[in-house]
């Protein structure tokens, strides 16, 4: 459950940022949805060890701050499709800096 304040310490902005896009998930999330929009399942097959569970509520969370924009489309099959709201393009600049430490500082994790 998200704090209603941050009314604490130096890091609290930290904390906050954290609490909408940290965990394993939702930056791999993000990093994709920077590309391009994306139905459930496309993102379910670029992710492979992500399970269905976790991505739904990874994605309802997104979307609960803003992040990710769910729409719905009235057809037979259901459409759905996942993007970026304006807040969640807000962050590109944070997840290709953390994709860039990635890639420099890959060796050091295995």
């Amino acid at each position: 459950m998200p704090h209603d304040t941050y009314n604490c310490n130096a890091g609290c902005p930290v904390e906050a940022t954290m609490e909408v896009i940290g965990g394993k998930w939702k930056g791999v999330i993000l990093y994709h949805l920077l590309e391009k929009t994306y139905r459930f399942g496309e993102l379910k097959k670029i992710m492979p060890g992500i399970t269905q569970h976790t991505l739904t509520k990874q994605l309802r969370d997104l979307e609960r701050f803003d992040i990710v924009n769910r729409k719905v489309y009235a057809e037979v099959p259901p459409r759905v499709e996942y993007s970026l709201t304006e807040r969640g393009e807000s962050l590109r600049e944070i997840i290709f800096m953390m994709r860039d430490w990635g890639v420099a500082n890959l060796a050091f994790t295995k």
